[in-house]
């Protein structure tokens, strides 16, 4: 029902969707991209109710919706004392980790993220999020939280998805990404080379309706012996490739491109998929 009135008669940013589809395979057919919009509507009508579901859920709720499959490699960073940046994107269900990772890892938990323009839901949205002890920070005090953990020798995760769109085009990763000129914020890698923290890339697989499988890999463990870039390299590798697997879990309804490369802006190459 909400599938209904979400895809034929509010017609939500459908155009977007069409557009991003076109630009990002325009090898495939019409049909395969229609195929893929409107499987991702129905992908999009899941991730509603579970947002709702997430404000509310227990803990064993989403433990057994949400199963880690290797959370070992996040824990083995913990057992060495050592903070670990947890890098990903908004593909399949990202809700479930944000309110998880204060109680799934033995390190401390932080999401961080783009504040809402509302700030009566923000708040509400921020507390529900945190019931389970995550803290939840405003990428504008990012910096502050980081130094405050190091500074403390606090082992911590933070959560970070590095497929947003970037506030400043000046300061971000210019490269070809699902055949677009796109930026990618560069916080990350930014934060993983100046405190050396590791960094665990994961991805969400969606095993059937409501029900997801995550998996864990360490993209760099030593990030301030790394040739710079490298790190943001393989994780644009992973997520094109992932993409290009099974698009319709991402977030099609979002103005990724919407931005354009200032005019002496260097454009990167990854080649890494």
């Amino acid at each position: 029902m909400l599938y209904v009135l979400i895809y034929y008669l509010i017609r939500y940013r459908r155009k977007v969707t069409a557009t991003n589809l076109l630009h990002a395979f325009p090898d495939k057919s019409d049909k395969e991209r229609k195929a893929i919009e409107r499987s991702y509507y129905h992908h999009l009508c899941d991730l509603l109710t579970e947002g709702i579901f997430n404000l509310i859920c227990s803990r064993g709720q989403i433990v057994r919706r949400y199963k880690f499959l290797n959370p070992e490699v996040v824990h083995q960073f913990y057992n060495q004392h050592k903070s670990v940046i947890l890098l990903s994107a908004h593909y399949n269900n990202w809700e479930y980790m944000i309110t998880s990772i204060g109680f799934r890892f033995y390190h401390n938990g932080v999401g961080v993220g783009k504040p809402l323009s509302n700030q009566h839901i923000a708040a509400y949205i921020t507390q529900r999020r945190s019931r389970f002890g995550t803290e939840i920070v405003d990428q504008h005090n990012v910096r502050q939280v980081f130094q405050y953990y190091h500074d403390h020798n606090i082992p911590t995760a933070y959560l970070m998805l590095a497929d947003q769109s970037v506030n400043d085009v000046n300061k971000c990763v210019w490269t070809t990404f699902l055949n677009q000129e796109t930026p990618f914020i560069y916080g990350p890698e930014y934060f993983a080379r100046k405190y050396d923290i590791p960094v665990v890339y994961y991805e969400v697989h969606k095993t059937r309706r409501h029900q997801y499988e995550i998996s864990f890999e360490v993209l760099c463990d030593q990030p301030s012996l790394t040739p710079q870039y490298s790190i943001t390299k393989q994780y644009i590798g992973r997520l094109d490739k992932l993409l290009r697997q099974r698009p319709d879990y991402w977030l099609w309804t979002h103005k990724r491109w919407k931005r354009q490369r200032p005019e002496g802006m260097q454009l990167m190459t990854f080649n890494d998929k």
